[in-house]
């Protein structure tokens, strides 16, 4: 036969490691400095403007229709 849990312990046991996850991503989110933003920021920017580069544009005359 299984092991008696204490539904009442587990609870309490998993909203803890709920608020320790949560207080985890916070602190990934907002630890960061001005500087570690601005470089991120401008990073993806950069990306977005490389990928947008290589964008295929439809030309003129190729509507796609015969």
């Amino acid at each position: 036969m299984g092991d008696v849990v204490n539904l009442r312990m587990a609870r309490k046991r998993q909203a803890r490691a709920d608020k320790a996850a949560d207080a985890a991503a916070n602190r990934a989110r907002h630890g960061r400095s001005g500087a570690e933003k601005q470089r991120d920021r401008l990073q993806d920017e950069a990306l977005t403007r490389h990928l947008d580069g290589h964008r295929l544009k439809p030309s003129e005359t190729d509507s796609g229709e015969s």
